[in-house]
């Protein structure tokens, strides 16, 4: 069989393969390239005070239970903490996604808003449909686009290269 002929189906193929969750990889993908432009993704950073951190977690925690949105009950209820000392920030997370941004001088409370962007990313990489996706569906599907690419470039430049040759003066 021919190298060109058997790209071409494997090309095909791989396309047909690939073709879901390729299609979530991209559309994901894209959505976290604009997460910090979009706030429907990820909730803009606000600006504390002050860069020097001035309150301690207790602190943290005692307020950000304070947000009914948030339901934190326990230290079991926080998926992080964030501390951006150069914004005067400190970002909490609820593992229910929802995000507490304190002024890391006073700990109030800047904003509140529901953060997609961790969803997003899970998406994106399989985990959110199952664990076992992330490597027995998305790792190999993003193999097949790698050579989805190279054989796409293969059967691009195969033709331009033949009438090049055959353009070329024979010696």
């Amino acid at each position: 069989m021919k190298w060109q002929l058997l790209t071409r189906r494997g090309h095909y193929w791989a396309a047909i393969i690939v073709a879901l969750p390729g299609f979530v990889m991209m559309t994901t993908g894209l959505l976290l390239q604009v997460k910090k432009h979009w706030s429907w993704v990820q909730p803009p950073e606000k600006r504390g005070k002050s860069e020097q951190p001035q309150v301690s977690f207790e602190q943290v925690f005692r307020v950000c239970q304070t947000v009914p949105e948030a339901e934190i009950r326990s230290w079991a209820d926080v998926a992080r903490i964030d501390v951006r000392p150069s914004r005067g920030l400190m970002k909490v997370t609820a593992r229910n996604q929802w995000e507490i941004q304190l002024d890391a001088a006073s700990a109030e409370i800047l904003q509140v808003a529901f953060r997609r962007s961790d969803i997003i990313e899970s998406m994106h990489d399989g985990s959110w449909f199952h664990e076992s996706a992330k490597l027995w569906v998305f790792f190999p599907a993003g193999v097949l686009l790698l050579f989805l690419w190279f054989s796409g470039m293969y059967l691009f430049w195969l033709p331009r290269y033949v009438r090049w040759r055959r353009a070329r003066p024979q010696k």
